[in-house]
Parts: structure tokens; sequence; C-alpha cells
């Protein structure tokens, strides 16, 4: 069958030849009338008019078939490596500005999040994870060796993010994410060099969000005073933040006097008490108001805790805090409390941070965590800004009364921001002083290694 283009262009071909036949008919025919000539000039004229109207369409025609044939090439699906297709995103926000994001802590949530396809209509489905590697070079006062380990700062891990926009106002979702992180940093050691693949539930968690009333969760995840200890705007905390222990937590002190590897690890020195971590909770979340926002959730075992958390910019500065209480059921123990702040001077990338925590105890004195850090950004190179910083930190009766622990990093982090990509450097120290033998030997650690988000 013959299509509509392939008819224009025959046609127009007819009327193109067909006034050359006309003329040669007058100039052979030298006998044909004024009013003859005259009807046959005003036929051509209006073949003329049809030419025009057809060269018109002919015009829209190739134009629609040039959007069609971009529209069929955007809407290709792409091969993802292990041979699944996924469409590509359709849109640069897949979810609400602070979907997931109203607590960010050091690991936080992923930003901006593409959309994929979803088994369920309505519904938008984003994934996000990260890889996180790191080689530690330590030196616990006898031997120095180097560890290959996942970087417990900021584990690697997948997730999937599900949302559905029911009205102006109301959202639901839910949140699954794995942790997929072989030789974490807070189970290597001397004695245990290779781990082994840790594969374990970060998040399962639903939740419905309101603009005018807030945001309720159930399930596994963030409890509101999670994160309160760590509000930072460095930009180094994927390697330096105020849980000092998590760059080399497995690892193990040893005894002055004989250089005997001890039981007692970094992890175990050193607390940040920032909050009660990813549990299985419902959550409340109220709007945000001036800046103010409000979190509590209710635990198993009665546990419960509620956090206040502030964000602000003006004059050339940023600056964000939180603060927080919670009852963590822990023997011997009662409240816990923690608060941070943190502030950016926009123009000269100098920041400070500062943080606290405390655990109070029926049967020893209570533990305390002082952390501070003073850092500095700037853009030396167009495809993102390089963070430095400098930090302290002094944990007191951890793990047993009178125990102090005292450490001090120096950081770097080269972010690659359109990348989605960073590499860090840190030198941190690890001291601990105690109330009865053995003193121990510090521990010193080199960390190199990149983060790369997707």
């Amino acid at each position: 069958m013959i299509d509509k283009r392939t008819s224009c262009i025959v046609f127009m071909a007819f009327l193109v030849v067909q006034p050359f036949l006309a003329s040669q008919v007058l100039a052979q025919d030298k006998t044909i009338d004024a009013d003859r000539i005259e009807r046959m000039e005003q036929l051509i004229k209006a073949q003329q008019q049809q030419l025009e109207y057809l060269q018109q369409q002919l015009n829209e025609l190739k134009q629609s078939a040039a959007t069609a044939q971009t529209e069929a090439k955007e809407a290709e699906p792409v091969t993802a490596e292990a041979g699944e297709t996924v469409q590509p995103p359709i849109e640069k926000d897949a979810t609400p500005d602070h979907w997931g994001k109203w607590a960010p802590v050091a690991d936080g949530a992923p930003p901006d999040p593409k959309t994929v396809t979803s088994s369920q209509e309505r519904v938008k489905l984003s994934i996000y994870g990260m890889v996180n590697r790191a080689v530690n070079v330590v030196d616990d006062g006898k031997t120095t060796d180097a560890y290959f380990v996942d970087n417990d700062n900021a584990e690697s891990r997948v997730g999937f993010l599900a949302t559905a926009k029911i009205n102006d106002d109301l959202t639901i979702g839910s949140k699954l994410e794995l942790t997929l992180a072989p030789d974490k940093a807070g189970s290597i050691n001397q004695n245990n060099k290779e781990a082994g693949d840790v594969f374990e539930q970060r998040w399962a968690s639903v939740a419905a969000e309101s603009k005018r009333y807030g945001k309720l969760s159930l399930g596994k995840g963030f409890t509101a005073s999670y994160g309160t200890a760590s509000r930072d705007l460095s930009k180094t905390n994927v390697i330096a933040y105020v849980t000092v222990a998590d760059t080399a937590g497995g690892m193990l002190f040893r005894q002055e006097d004989d250089d005997a590897l001890t039981d007692l690890s970094i992890a175990q020195a050193f607390q940040a008490y920032d909050g009660l971590n990813r549990r299985s909770r419902v959550r409340y979340d109220t709007p945000t108001y001036n800046g103010f926002q409000l979190s509590t959730s209710l635990l198993t075992d009665q546990r419960y805790d509620g956090a206040l958390w502030w964000g602000g910019q003006g004059n050339g500065f940023k600056a964000i805090a939180a603060a927080s209480i919670a009852d963590p059921k822990i023997d011997g123990a009662d409240m816990q409390y923690a608060g941070s702040f943190s502030v950016l001077h926009d123009s000269t990338g100098l920041n400070l941070t500062l943080s606290t925590g405390l655990l109070e105890r029926d049967t020893q004195s209570d533990g305390k965590n002082y952390y501070g850090k003073v850092g500095w950004l700037k853009k030396f190179f167009s495809f993102g800004e390089t963070a430095f910083s400098i930090d302290y930190n002094k944990t007191e009766n951890q793990p047993a009364e009178d125990d102090d622990g005292y450490s001090f990093g120096l950081a770097a982090v080269q972010h690659f921001e359109k990348y989605g990509s960073e590499i860090f450097f840190l030198y941190r120290d690890y001291s601990l002083d105690r109330d009865f033998e053995p003193e121990v030997h510090d521990i010193s650690v080199i960390s190199l290694g990149s983060r790369i988000k997707f």
C-alpha cells in the first residue's frame, strides 16, 4: 500500500510536469483564442497553489517523522550490566525533597534518587546505594600491617525507595535498605584479618507523609534520636566524624609491658552516644516550622526517644543543630542525651562542628563524649570541592570507670560532585588512659579509600 508521503511526492511531480506540457500545447497551436489562453493561465495558477499546499503538507510530514524518531530513541530501555532492562529516569525528583532526609547523619539518605519501573502503576521506585572501600595501615605499638576493609563511617549498601502520591498533600512510601559489606572495619582486627561478608537489613520501613500533619513511619529505620550527635557540614564525615571508632573499631589494644593483645577494642573504648541507631520503631516527625522540627519514636521493651532538629542560613552562614533524649533500657543506666552543632561560612569555607553525648549510669560514673572539629572547604578544581579537617575527641568512663579515651584526626576528602564520588585520606591516633594495669599502647591508623554512590 502506498503511504501518504509517497502519494504526495508522485502528485507533486505530476503537477510540476503538467504546466510544461500545457505550454508546449500553446506553442504548437497558434490558433487558440484569447479566452482559452486565459482559462489555461487560471488553471496553471490554481495548480501552482495546490503545489504550494502539498509542499507544506510534505514538510509537516517530515517534521512529524523526525519527532517520532527522536521520541522512540529516548524511550528505548537501558540495559543493565546484569542483563536486566530498566526504564531511563523520567523526572529529576522522584520523591519529595525531604523524603527520608529529615534526620541526616554521617551516612545519610540518598540525594535526588532517580526513577525506574515499578510493578505498581502509581508507585515510583528508586534504586540507590554506594560502595565505600578503604585500606587501613595500622600501627598497634608492636606491628604495622595493612587491612582492606569496608569503611564503617558509611558502609556499602543498596536500597530501594518506593513512593506514591495520593494527592497534593499526602504521600505514602516504603524503604528497604541492605548492607553489602565484606570485611567491615568494625569486625577486622589483628586476629581476624578477613571477617567475611556482611549481609543484613538496615531499613525495612513504611511511611505516610503529609505536608500539613507530618510524617508517620513504621518498621526498622532511624529512631528519632539517631544522628543528633553527628550534625556536620565539614564534608569530611565520610572518613572523620563524631563516631571516631568507625574507621578501625575492631582493632585491639596491646599491653605496654609485654605487647600482648588485650580483648579491648577501639569500639569499646570510644562511644559517641549518638541516639538509639536503626531499630524497629514507630516514629513521628512534625512538619518543619522556621527551620525547626520535632521527632519522637517508640520501640520494643518500652524504649522511647525524642529529638529537636534545626537548620538555617543567613548573613553568609549555614548552620544545623540537633538535640535528643532517649531511654535506652540498658542495665545499670538511665537516660541518654546527645546534641551537636555545625556552622559553615560560605565565602571562606571555614567550618566548625561541636558534639557531646551523655549516658547516665546507676553503678558507676556517667559515660561522656566530647568532640570538636575545625574544617576548611575550597574548590581548587572545577569537578568538586576539597575538604580538610582536624578533630579531637574525648570519651570518659568507657569501657570502665575512670578509663578515658583520646583521639585526634587529620582528614582530607576530594569530591567529584557530578560523579557521586570521593577519595579520602585520614590519619587518626587512639590512646586509652586506664586507672588500673595494664597500660596499653596507642593505635595509629592511616586510612586511604574511596566512596562511589549510585
